[in-house]
Order: structure tokens, then sequence, then C-alpha cells
């Protein structure tokens, strides 16, 4: 099972918020955390109105406008931005394109089984959790130092 790039942004996103900034730092924006990741810019858009819709986070529009996490990182249950981003829907159709077994076949009420596991695992976690230690130390070395600019370096990722 692999979660989709859209799911990866958004949680990208919750990450890069998660940081502290300084008290005076302005507000991030799609534009600065679409660097530092070397997405698109277009994409994060999306993940951050869905992510705003949904209440994780806060965005501004206009000057000094970005975005913010809007809850504290220990209050944002870590399964529940992934189900959001990713549905909590059937693993595989058995109706479309109508399957010869459907009916007599286990593989669906397995996989539902599984899915349902996923999601509990996740559950037990926080974005908090998932920032700890490590990532944590290297979201809040990222947030300080700029991407390299075309032609000046090495690229943000390999510091």
């Amino acid at each position: 099972m692999q979660l989709t790039r859209f799911t990866d942004l958004g949680v990208r996103v919750l990450m890069y918020l998660s940081s502290p900034r300084a008290a005076d730092a302005p507000l991030a924006t799609v534009g600065e955390i679409s660097e530092q990741f070397a997405v698109s810019h277009h994409h994060l858009v999306k993940v951050a109105n869905i992510l705003a819709q949904h209440g994780w986070i806060h965005a501004a529009r206009g000057k000094g406008g970005g975005l913010r996490l809007a809850h504290a990182p220990s209050d944002i249950p870590f399964g529940a931005v992934v189900r959001l981003l990713e549905g909590d829907g059937d693993l595989i159709d058995c109706a479309d394109p109508p399957c010869a077994l459907r009916g007599g076949c286990n593989v669906k009420s397995v996989l539902d089984v599984a899915r349902d596991a996923f999601f509990a695992a996740l559950d037990r976690y926080t974005l908090a959790d998932i920032t700890a230690g490590g990532t944590g130390e290297k979201l809040a070395r990222i947030q300080f130092h700029p991407p390299a600019r075309a032609g000046s370096g090495a690229p943000a990722a390999a510091r």
C-alpha cells in the first residue's frame, strides 16, 4: 500500500508548520514550503485549501498572510489527517467492473480488515509524535536556512 502524493504533501505541510517560528517571523507561505520540499506550488495550494477547510490549519491571504497550524501538534491526530487526505474507502471495487467471484470471495473483507488496522495504528499518533526527535530538529534547520537558488550550490534537501 502506498499513500498518494496528495497525502504526502499534506503531511509535509503540517510537519513544516509544526516547527516553532520566532514570534516576529512571518507566517509560512505556500511558496516557501514548496521551495523547501521542491514540490509543485499548485499542488500545495490545493493541499493547503483542504487542510484549512477541515480546520487543521489557518490560511490568511494578502500581505502578511500565510499558513499556520490551527491546533497544537499534540492535538492533531495523525490518523484523522491521513483519513482526510487519503480517504478511507474500499481498497478494491468488486462492482466495477463486475467481478465473477463477487459474493463468493473473501479478498474484499480481508482488505477491509487490513485498512481498518492501518488506520487504527495511525490513530495512536499525533503530529507531535511524528515530528519528535530528529525530524523536528531537521524541520527547525530547514526553516531557518532558505533553499539554495539555482546555481548557488547544494540543493536545500542536501543540508
